[in-house]
């Protein structure tokens, strides 16, 4: 039920970021259109944010990979050079200039991550038991429909890592740019949206189901260690481009910035190439630098939805909406709804930063308090696979 809602809201965001680039034609990205309603130093704290927020989201591509080259080789070499291979390939894609030049490794990616997901979803439901529970004696699933006994941490780390799966929204503005009809992007987002929330909503009930709390951190470990090498050996294709999209958008709205309206933007000069790949290279080296200090997925994933996304998909569309219907707070009994409705987003917003933020941080503390996360740098397996 939390997946459907959320995915129902990050489609409207999506929604409101698209009617207000239409209203507000010159705004080619998140902050462009905080710029319009905060001024200047809106649009350098939002901008920051959104960097920070794909920087992360790259890290996520980066480990995955990482796990994935770690269970298809049981564990062949030290995880840190597996992450630095990880990220160098990762570069490589993302150093590709053109958005619909790597739209076939788009497609390619989308087709193998959801295929790896669909053989792990099919895998869990053939085994007795999930491939971490205790292999001998009684155990217990542990899932129940409404969770009792949550600590607040855990459960305000769950939710912000539920509404990061599909909170990507402000990613679709670059492309509005390079669309043959603009005017299609509702229908874009819809098909998208709605086909994410109902693979994500499908695919987790049946993990859910037959896993319980004894799903694997990246999921596709969770039916064992045959299926997890079919599933990574399939998928990784697709985790290679997640993570290639995620530093190539970041890397675009760095790259724009810094040339802004030189010639070099356009023009394939000496400065125009050593500034794209200087974006790309320093980029991807923080992410690098981030999976190491980070290396458990579900964390990864959290702090990207608190620290970032919940700052860019809840409380800057409502503040953009309030910003083109702010005379609304005096209109019909209608309006004045939908104005608070709106109004709501913001204060919403905050409070997922702030308790999610809180969250991660105490249960990363936690983690190199227990020894689950040994420390960074860490040749350590991070598949379980050897």
């Amino acid at each position: 039920m939390m997946q459907t809602k959320k995915g129902a809201f990050n489609t409207y965001v999506g929604i409101i970021f698209g009617d207000f680039r239409n209203r507000h034609a010159k705004c080619h990205s998140v902050a462009d259109m905080a710029e319009v309603v905060g001024g200047y130093w809106a649009k350098e704290v939002v901008g920051a944010i959104f960097i920070i927020a794909y920087v992360l989201c790259a890290g996520s591509g980066i480990l995955g990979v990482t796990v994935g080259l770690n269970a298809l080789s049981h564990h062949a070499a030290c995880t840190v050079w597996w992450t630095v291979l990880a990220t160098v390939v990762v570069i490589a894609c993302a150093s590709v200039r053109k958005m619909h030049q790597i739209g076939l490794l788009t497609m390619a990616g989308f087709s193998s991550i959801f295929i790896a997901v669909l053989i792990v979803v099919i895998g869990v439901t053939t085994r007795d038991r999930p491939a971490a529970a205790p292999q001998t004696g009684p155990y217990e699933l542990g899932y129940y429909a409404i969770p009792t006994g949550v600590p607040f941490a855990a459960g305000v780390v769950a939710s912000t890592t539920i509404f990061c799966s599909s909170a990507g929204s402000s990613a679709f503005l670059p492309v509005i740019s390079e669309m043959k009809n603009p005017r299609d992007y509702r229908k874009a987002v819809y098909v998208c949206m709605g086909l994410v929330t109902s693979a994500y909503l499908a695919f987790s009930l049946v993990v859910y189901r037959w896993c319980g709390k004894w799903v694997a951190s990246p999921s596709l470990g969770s039916a064992g260690q045959t299926v997890k090498m079919v599933a990574f050996g399939v998928g990784l294709i697709g985790l290679i481009v997640s993570g290639c999209l995620y530093l190539h958008v970041s890397s675009k709205y760095l790259f724009v910035r810094i040339l802004g309206k030189t010639r070099h933007l356009q023009e394939n000069t000496w400065i125009h190439w050593c500034t794209w790949l200087s974006c790309t290279i320093g980029l991807g080296a923080i992410a690098f630098i981030l999976v190491e200090a980070i290396p458990i997925f579900n964390y990864l994933i959290a702090i990207i939805g608190s620290v970032c996304l919940a700052p860019i998909s809840i409380i800057l569309p409502g503040w953009l909406w309030l910003y083109d219907y702010w005379g609304w707070i005096k209109g019909s009994a209608k309006q004045q709804l939908a104005f608070w409705f709106h109004a709501m987003f913001i204060p919403l917003g905050a409070f997922f930063t702030v308790a999610g933020t809180y969250g991660v941080i105490k249960m990363i503390i936690d983690a190199y308090a227990s020894g689950l996360i040994g420390g960074i740098f860490e040749c350590a397996d991070n598949s379980h696979s050897s």
